[in-house]
Order: structure tokens, then sequence, then C-alpha cells
């Protein structure tokens, strides 16, 4: 197995994912043998879907109806429309009182140009994922912040929106982040449904993250049933000390 499918097995297994883990990467040569999107986006958050069925490569042009995603994502190439698309956008954004001009100066956009970006399944990925996607709901999310806080020596950020802010706010700081999306993401994305949320591992790391997922989701399962026990003990009655609790974790 190669390692990127290695990975892909245990993040899947461990977390017990609905959704294939998702790579990312930029490049400013599509590799060869990975073939150019050939449909049309609405948004470019839209690839994260996709992405989970197969390998991919995106340009500017692919991201033109997303003047938002073309921003975070500092794609080059993009069409002499996307600045005035992005100004009408935060224009009607700030209008709602969605977003103010404050808001948006802070937030992130990858540091370097960006030429092409590869999506694709993390277990068939060709190329050394810059990001790791993950989908995934709030007992998941609980393991993923626990692991994130002993790799990065911090509590993960929660973002909100744009959800793409959270691409580059993991390239550009190297430590995971989590994204709550936003009401576009949610509306383009079924995957991103009402109890999930996207989180984004930086692919240097990856290594260490699976490690301690794999460690802490063991560690989570046994503790749940130890929970679990001792409730229904005190529910029958019973005031059982720790010690006879653990006990019961044999039983």
């Amino acid at each position: 197995m190669s390692a990127h499918s290695t990975q892909a097995a245990q993040l899947t297994d461990s977390l017990q994912l609905s959704m294939p883990p998702v790579g990312l990467a930029f490049v400013d040569e599509t590799p060869d043998g990975v073939p150019a999107y050939d449909d049309v986006a609405p948004a470019g958050c839209s690839f994260w879907q996709e992405a989970a069925r197969r390998v991919f490569s995106t340009s500017a042009r692919d991201h033109e109806l997303c003047a938002i995603g073309v921003h975070t994502h500092n794609l080059v190439g993009a069409s002499e429309s996307q600045p005035s698309e992005l100004q009408t956008a935060l224009e009607a954004m700030q209008g709602l009182d969605y977003v103010r001009a404050e808001e948006v100066a802070a937030i992130p956009v990858v540091e370097q140009a960006v030429r092409h970006t590869v999506y694709g399944p993390l277990a068939e990925f060709p190329v050394a994922a810059d990001v790791v996607l993950l989908f995934a709901h709030a007992q998941q999310s609980l393991i993923l912040t626990e692991a994130a806080a002993r790799v990065d020596e911090g509590v993960p950020p929660a973002m909100g929106r744009p959800a793409c802010a959270v691409v580059p706010q993991v390239t550009n700081g190297g430590h995971a982040a989590m994204s709550l999306g936003c009401c576009g993401a949610r509306a383009y994305l079924d995957a991103l449904s009402d109890e999930m949320a996207l989180w984004a591992l930086p692919g240097a790391k990856l290594d260490a993250y699976c490690a301690e997922i794999s460690g802490l989701a063991k560690s989570n399962g046994i503790l749940t049933v130890f929970h679990e026990r001792r409730r229904d003990d005190v529910a029958g009655g019973g005031r059982p000390t720790v010690q006879e609790s653990l006990e019961r974790l044999s039983e």
C-alpha cells in the first residue's frame, strides 16, 4: 500500500468516516495522467465532494463562478471579470450585514500564487497532499480536536464563513483547523449536511495526526463503555467507585 492509501485507511477506520478523506495539492503543472476537470462547478467548494470519487485537476477558469474561492485560493489566470464579481459579491454580503469590511480583510488567502489544484481521494492521490479534507460529525470531531491539540500543541480553530478559507488557513499556518462551513457551502455540498463539519489537516504532518487519531479513537471507545456502564449502575441505585466501574469493562 502507498503512504496515502495507508493514511486514508487509518483515518477512515479510526474515525468511521462516511466519506473518504480528500487530498488537495497546489501545483504549477498538472501531473501526467491527471485529467482536467470536465464540468461546470457552481462554487469551488463543490470540488471537495467530487474529489471523494475521482482524481482531477482545476485551474482558475474552473473556479470562475466562485469569486470568493478564486480570492481565497489566490488563483492565477482568473478572467478579467473576477475583481468585479468579487466586489459585487462582497457588497451584497455587506448590505445584508453578513460580512463587514474589517472582516473581509481578515479572511485567509493562500500565500503562494496557485496555477492548478489537484483534487482526489486520499487513497488514490498521485502527488504529495498539501491539505487533507475530512467531513466529520461531532463525535468524530471530538477525536480530531484531541489529536490536533496534541500534534499542534494548541486547540484547533473552529472557522466560519467562507468555508473555503479553511484551506489557506491550514496551508499558510501548518496547523489543523475545522470549518463549520458557510451558507453557500452548505447549499452546494450534499456532504456538508446539518450535522457535519469540515476538517482540514496539513499533509506534511498527516502521519502524526493519524497516529494520534488511531490511539485516541481506541481510548474514546473504551471510556465510552466505562461511562455508559457507570451511568446504568447509578441509574439502578448503585454508587460505584471508579475501580468498580473499571472492573465492569471486562464483563
